[in-house]
C-alpha cells in the first residue's frame, strides 16, 4: 500500500514539473509583452509640434500664424482651445491676431468706456458693426478661409487681424517666435506662414518644414 501511494506521488510530481517546464517560457515573455503594449499606447498619444519663426535679421517674430494643411487620411475637425473672441480694451483689439476655424462665430466684447464700430473691407469678410458701448458684445460669422483685417470707424489707430483657417493644425507665434501645434506627429509638411508685415502680395508664404520629436522646426521669413 505504501509503495502504491509513493508511486502515485512521484507520478503527480513528474506531471507538475512538466507543467512548470511548459509554463516558464510564457511567464518569461510576459514583461516584454506588457512593455510592448505600453510603448504602443504611448506612440498613439497626442503629439506637440514646436515651430519657431525668425525674420531676416535672425530675430524672433511674434504674431505669425503657422498653418499645416490636413495630412492625407486625417479626419480631425478644426477646433482650438481658446475662445472665438476678440475684445476691445484700451482702444486695442485683444488679442491682436486671432485664429478661428472656418465657419466660426466670433464675439467682439467692448471692455472700453467708449463706443466702437468694427468693420472690415477684406476679401474674406466684408462687414460693419454699428456703434455699441461698454460691456456690450456683438458677433460676426466668418465662413471663408483667409485673412480679415479689422478696424474701428471711431478710432483709426485700432488694428486687428482674424486668420480664418480650414485646418486644426494652426498656432500663433509668441514673443520668442515659437508656436505649438497640438496633435501633429513628426514628419515633413507644407507650412503656410502669415504675418501682417510679411513681404508678399497676400502676407503669406509656403515653406516645407520637418517636425522632429525633440527640437523645434526653424523657419525664416522676410518682413517689411
Amino acid at each position: 500500500m505504501i509503495d502504491y501511494i509513493l508511486g502515485e506521488r512521484c507520478q503527480i510530481t513528474g506531471m507538475f514539473k512538466a507543467f512548470l517546464k511548459r509554463l516558464t517560457p510564457a511567464l518569461a515573455c510576459l514583461p516584454a509583452c506588457l512593455l510592448g503594449a505600453s510603448v504602443s499606447v504611448s506612440a498613439a498619444g497626442p503629439q506637440q509640434a514646436a515651430i519657431q519663426i525668425f525674420d531676416q535679421r535672425g530675430l524672433p517674430v511674434e504674431g505669425a500664424v503657422i498653418e499645416i494643411a490636413l495630412p492625407a487620411g486625417s479626419t480631425r475637425t478644426p477646433a482650438f482651445p481658446w475662445r472665438n473672441a476678440m475684445a476691445q480694451r484700451n482702444q486695442t483689439f485683444v488679442p491682436g491676431t486671432l485664429i478661428v476655424p472656418q465657419g466660426a462665430n466670433v464675439a467682439f466684447p467692448n471692455l472700453d468706456i467708449v463706443r466702437h464700430s468694427i468693420y472690415s473691407f477684406s476679401k474674406a469678410a466684408r462687414f460693419q458693426i454699428d456703434l455699441y458701448g461698454r460691456d456690450q458684445t456683438r458677433s460676426q460669422r466668418f465662413p471663408i478661409a483667409g485673412t480679415v483685417a479689422l478696424g474701428c470707424n471711431i478710432h483709426d489707430k485700432m488694428r486687428g487681424y482674424i486668420r480664418v483657417v480650414a485646418t486644426p493644425y494652426a498656432a500663433a507665434s509668441d514673443l520668442n517666435g515659437r508656436g505649438q501645434i497640438e496633435g501633429l506627429a513628426a514628419g515633413t509638411y507644407q507650412a503656410t506662414i502669415w504675418h501682417p508685415r510679411l513681404r508678399s502680395a497676400n502676407g503669406e508664404v509656403v515653406q516645407t518644414i520637418t517636425i522632429a520629436a525633440n527640437a523645434p522646426a526653424r523657419l525664416s521669413i522676410a518682413l517689411r
